[in-house]
């Protein structure tokens, strides 16, 4: 079992709190194994967990009636998954999914309220990521509407790096598309466009990032806005004296361009 204060600076949302408010979460706290493709709550269940992510993404589904599904938001070690839970509802019209291998903690819905109402600065937090979180939908939203399929591809690369501790991911242009809510072929084309351009390395279900600043450059304005306004976020909340031990926790980061 890893040590309770190396996991809690592996999420930075914990990593953020006082000692004494991350002291009322601590006690229960789980570390639970996620595997890719598990489904942690279904759209419109109660949620009777929350989990903060340590090495995995977590991918949020809007789920049509005709099984057809796009992602309006993804989650890593930045943040949590389960905000219904403290923003006065119990369950969400979209489904969480895991789309990697990896570890989170895990905390009961009742024992995380206990302590959010007793901690004003895990309030300001959750708040704040929240804000984050609204943010990114919206500016899917606006990519989705407005750019091109390469453009989608690259930002969502791009997020999803910015989320792991590798530049490479395992997902096939099938379920890519299911992500983007593209056609295949259409992922394929954009893939194709970006390997040519020697920003990914693309074979058989395996992308490999190979030059960042290509990818950025090929990319439109809305990672950039999603990347600025999560640091403006949610780096502030990390205390100077916990920054030496953050090595293992990537935030999302300014596009640099």
């Amino acid at each position: 079992m890893m040590d309770g204060v190396l996991l809690q600076t592996r999420n930075a949302l914990l990593a953020g709190l006082p000692c004494v408010d991350y002291a009322r979460l601590s006690p229960h706290l789980e570390r639970v194994a996620l595997t890719r493709g598990q489904t942690i709550y279904e759209c419109n269940v109660n949620q009777t967990y929350a989990y903060f992510p340590i090495d995995c993404v977590v991918s949020l589904l809007y789920v049509l009636r005709n099984g057809a599904s796009d992602e309006i938001a993804m989650i890593g070690n930045e943040g949590m998954v389960g905000l219904a839970l403290l923003m006065g509802g119990n369950h969400m019209p979209s489904r969480a999914v895991a789309r990697g291998n990896g570890y989170a903690l895990r905390i009961a819905a009742g024992r995380l309220r206990d302590a959010f109402q007793r901690a004003p600065a895990l309030q300001a937090a959750v708040l704040r990521y929240f804000q984050a979180i609204v943010i990114q939908i919206a500016q899917t939203a606006v990519c989705n509407r407005h750019h091109t399929v390469g453009q989608q591809l690259s930002r969502w690369l791009l997020m999803s790096l910015d989320r792991l501790s590798s530049n490479e991911l395992s997902m096939t242009h099938e379920q890519i598309s299911a992500m983007l809510g593209v056609r295949r072929e259409g992922i394929t084309e954009a893939a194709g466009k970006l390997q040519r351009a020697r920003a990914i390395q693309y074979s058989r279900g395996h992308i490999e990032v190979i030059d960042r600043c290509q990818l950025e450059q090929l990319a439109c304005e809305c990672y950039e806005v999603i990347s600025r306004e999560c640091t403006r976020l949610l780096q502030p909340a990390i205390p100077a004296s916990r920054v030496g031990t953050m090595e293992a926790v990537r935030p999302c980061r300014q596009s640099g361009r």
